[in-house]
């Protein structure tokens, strides 16, 4: 069974850092892409960032230069460390992966309030 569990959001004045985590089991997050997405209050899920396999990263245009996602092998687990974080960044931030079609895994979500 796999489980995905985020952690380390919380609320942070703009101009501010956070770290999140998403420990994973079941799942080897070294031979699979992961993504984070968010999701902010009445709006569509979107997607933030994806690390490849091989280590390759991509990033939404919104959180380009600010947002870093990485990954640790050893203890399966990614991060996505924000930086110079802005009110629109307030969301609940999910981690992902999708290895095939029909595997779709999500954690349950951390949340992030950006305030003014």
């Amino acid at each position: 069974q796999v489980q995905l569990v985020e952690s380390g959001g919380g609320l942070v004045q703009a101009g501010g850092s956070l770290r999140l985590s998403c420990a994973g089991s079941g799942l080897i997050f070294s031979l699979n892409a992961m993504n984070w997405y968010r999701q902010a209050p009445g709006k569509q899920r979107e997607w933030v960032a994806t690390i490849t396999s091989d280590g390759r990263t991509n990033y939404a245009h919104s959180v380009q230069g600010r947002f870093t996602i990485s990954r640790d092998n050893v203890k399966n687990t990614i991060y996505l460390q924000m930086n110079s974080l802005k009110p629109d960044d307030t969301a609940a931030y999910y981690c992902n992966s999708f290895p095939d079609p029909g595997r779709d895994y999500w954690g349950q979500g951390t949340q992030v309030t950006v305030s003014s």
